[in-house]
């Protein structure tokens, strides 16, 4: 303990404002607004003889913006409250951990997608910071398989290696391999699934028995969680279209998302039901396996893959992913020692790579005759090097760039798992794993020790009139 009070007193002020001075060091060196965000907008317009506003890019893409926005800071951060005793460490930390990530992902996806080789500058706009967003989306999709058991310190290190790996796998699979993924579900979710889970397996605590009275969920942090399901539920088909083609493209990957997610509502219920001996319905199903539709979807949403096909697409997501619940869970933390708090195989890596597979299949058999010629070039990207790309061709390197995903994950997340367990970062011991009270003040309302007073002598049945 007094290890730990030392790392929140000394080690994590200090992370935070050197961290700080240098992303305003490095934004003032390299990070300038582009040329739809700069006054100079007025002089871009008349050149090209832009008759309104409305053709600026905000217009386009700030509601999606807002909805991605959401989803990344009350989405991620209520659907982790589920904890009796962490809702501050999982609201607190996810905001702490997208605050961090968006800065330095603006600047590493900015050196490798938009840096301009005249100025050495890069220029952002709406449309960067929905990347970013989408970058920070990969760690916190980590930090629900180590939730409760790391320091806020160890989170910062997890969130700087995470995105640096994030932007390297995300430029090598969508401009080397040129490899479509509107919605992620290889770039951001098989990653962050995986390089959650392979920094879990490094961590490992054989005594993590210690905190388990802590680990179950209650009445109302179960209530709370579900806040985050349905933010993120309903804002879905905004992420995966945020960043589509304008048009055709955008309209088509929400339609499609908006479909999967139903359809995998109903699945997720019907297994849920079926596997308990009475009936009834299992929270933690609702909560998660709801969701993995629109992960699923996120690689193939922009593309013709029809209304029903993205309602085969949900249907068998909510089967998998709620059996992942069940059998897969307790399978991996019992026989591979993997200790997933969030259960993040199940909602983001499995889906992610049935989202890879979907894509690749979908893109493997797109036709002239389904897409039209145009259409099959914009929906692609078949210009400039890839003119002469297939789409058998496109297919495969849909395939490699969710094998790109997976690798980058596992070994990446594997390394940084091996920095962490350094004895340095004032993680908590294992008895106070999943307790708030490690790094924050946590005042108990004045009735809390009354009602644990009061319950046992409930059970004794004493009959206060006679007294």
């Amino acid at each position: 303990c007094a290890d730990t009070n030392t790392n929140i007193r000394l080690t994590l002020p200090v992370v935070c404002f050197v961290w700080q001075i240098a992303m305003i060091i490095l934004f003032g060196v390299f990070i300038r607004y582009d040329e739809e965000s700069d006054t100079h907008w007025v002089e871009t317009k008349a050149h090209e003889n832009i008759t309104s506003d409305i053709e600026n890019d905000f217009y386009f893409r700030y509601p999606s913006f807002q909805d991605v926005h959401v989803m990344i800071f009350v989405g991620f951060g209520f659907l982790m409250t589920f904890l009796k005793r962490y809702s501050f460490g999982a609201v607190g930390f996810n905001f702490l951990i997208a605050s961090f990530g968006l800065q330095w992902a603006l600047l590493m996806q900015g050196w490798f997608h938009s840096l301009d080789p005249h100025t050495g500058k890069i220029y952002i706009g709406v449309e960067s910071l929905i990347n970013a967003d989408f970058c920070v989306a990969g760690c916190l999709i980590a930090y629900g398989a180590v939730l409760g058991k790391v320091s806020p310190v160890q989170l910062l290190v997890m969130t700087l290696f995470g995105i640096t790996l994030f932007a390297v796998e995300e430029y090598i699979i969508l401009n080397l391999l040129h490899a479509r993924d509107a919605g992620g579900s290889m770039v951001i979710h098989t990653f962050g699934g995986y390089y959650g889970l392979a920094i879990t397996w490094v961590l490992y605590r054989p005594n993590l028995h210690q905190s388990k009275r802590m680990q179950g969920s209650v009445y109302h942090s179960d209530a709370f969680a579900m806040i985050g399901t349905l933010f993120l539920w309903m804002f879905w088909p905004s992420f995966n279209s945020a960043i589509t083609d304008h048009g055709d493209g955008q309209h088509r990957a929400a339609i499609n998302t908006y479909l999967c997610l139903a359809s995998t509502v109903l699945t997720t219920v019907a297994i849920s039901s079926l596997s308990q001996k009475t009936g009834k319905l299992d929270m933690v199903h609702i909560q998660n396996s709801t969701l993995a539709g629109g992960v699923a979807l996120g690689t193939a949403a922009e593309f013709m893959i029809s209304p029903y096909g993205a309602l085969i697409v949900g249907f068998f997501c909510g089967i998998i992913s709620t059996m992942g619940y069940i059998f897969i869970s307790p399978f991996l933390e019992k026989t591979l020692k993997i200790q997933d708090t969030c259960g993040i195989h199940n909602l983001h890596a499995m889906p992610g790579v049935i989202g890879g597979i979907v894509g690749a299949i979908t893109a493997a058999a797109a036709s002239e005759s389904v897409y039209g010629k145009q259409g099959l070039i914009n929906t692609f990207d078949f210009t400039g090097d890839f003119k002469d790309r297939s789409v058998l061709t496109q297919g495969g390197y849909q395939a490699a760039g969710m094998c790109v995903s997976i690798v980058f994950g596992v070994v990446g997340g594997a390394i940084v798992g091996s920095i962490l367990k350094l004895p340095i970062w004032g993680d908590p011991a294992d008895e106070n794993c999943f307790d708030d009270e490690v790094y924050w003040e946590v005042r108990e309302p004045a009735t809390h020790h009354l009602l644990f007073t009061i319950q046992p002598l409930e059970k004794k049945k004493i009959n206060y009139s006679s007294q």
